[in-house]
């Protein structure tokens, strides 16, 4: 097990369910399968888009903290 995230067990489900459909997808793709590499492929690139948004977010809402914490200070930096 990997050392900080089994205090995370979504965390450590998220990263066995990406490891199974990654090992399953070059096992498919060692078939020559396109059919199944496809679908895997299709998941895990959903999988990509909605951590990309999830760091999206987490960085607009740390902008704009920063953004109303400068316009509160008279334009210094806390």
């Amino acid at each position: 097990m990997k050392a900080g995230i089994s205090r995370y067990p979504q965390l450590e489900y998220a990263c066995a369910f990406l490891g199974l459909r990654v090992a399953r997808f070059r096992a498919a793709r060692s078939r020559h399968d396109r059919g199944a590499s496809a679908i895997e492929l299709a998941i895990i690139t959903a999988i990509v888009v909605g951590l990309a948004a999830g760091v999206l977010i987490v960085v607009t809402n740390v902008v704009n903290n920063r953004k109303a914490e400068i316009n509160t200070n008279n334009g210094q930096i806390p």
